[in-house]
């Protein structure tokens, strides 16, 4: 069971966002807890070939995790079991560059120590999709979904400055910085196709599956690179698994 102990033990499910090197056998694991926000916790002795846990502490990973709670920033690894088992993210270089995305995008979310259920159900339920099945619009549509779940849902079906709506106008641009859609008189931003802004709809609007089921095209393309740019925006900084992805 998860929760604080008086102890200072404790223990949570979580996904592991990343990882880094610590002295030299030793790693960081930068979690997102079920119950306990960003987590930050030393893994002793991982990287020695003798690890018991090493390979369950790899990104992306789903997990069953007992932790000590530190003095100061870093916790202590106790205890690890694999929730679901990480080969099938590995299976695919589509699957894994998706899950990489996801997970840094989580990284740059999730805050130190405050609890955020939504966001680790929402993480873990898009590592499972990818796993079953690589849609192009995954990832758009997981982070259309953190922006609005972070309070910053564009607007998709009216002229963010003159109020007008279709079929009075006709939606032809989206603006970041206005945080929606624009009618030919108005706009200013980026053009955005009718497929698009209807694929967008979708994502925001409860047909997820609808989306996710479009076959990879030049419209996906487009709302990827637009989730992007607005995740970016957001957050004030360049993703960078997007940028490695668009360089190769």
């Amino acid at each position: 069971m998860s929760g604080r102990s008086t102890t200072g033990l404790y223990r949570d499910r979580a996904v592991v966002l990343r990882t880094y090197k610590l002295r030299e056998a030793d790693r960081v694991v930068v979690l997102h807890t079920a119950e306990h926000g960003k987590v930050r916790a030393v893994a002793k002795g991982v990287r020695q070939t003798r690890s018991k846990f090493g390979s369950r502490l790899e990104p992306m990973s789903h997990v069953d995790v007992q932790l000590y709670r530190g003095r100061g920033d870093l916790d202590t690894v106790n205890q690890v079991e694999s929730v679901e088992p990480l080969a099938p993210m590995l299976s695919t270089l589509d699957r894994a560059s998706q899950g990489i995305a996801v997970v840094e995008a989580v990284d740059q979310l999730s805050l130190e120590r405050e609890p955020d259920p939504l966001l680790y159900r929402m993480t873990v339920g898009v590592l499972r999709t990818i796993a079953e099945r690589p849609s192009p619009l995954n990832v758009p549509a997981f982070y259309w979904k953190l922006l609005a779940a972070q309070g910053v849902r564009p607007e998709l079906d009216r002229c963010v400055r003159c109020d007008g709506v279709e079929p009075e106008v006709v939606l032809v641009a989206f603006d970041l910085n206005e945080g929606g859609t624009l009618c030919r008189s108005c706009r200013s931003g980026t053009a955005i196709s009718p497929g698009a802004l209807a694929i967008m709809r979708d994502i925001l609007g409860g047909r997820l599956v609808q989306a996710l089921g479009r076959e990879e095209s030049p419209v996906t393309h487009e709302v990827g690179s637009l989730a992007t740019r607005a995740l970016e925006h957001h957050i004030e900084r360049r993703l960078r698994a997007i940028a490695m992805f668009e360089h190769h």
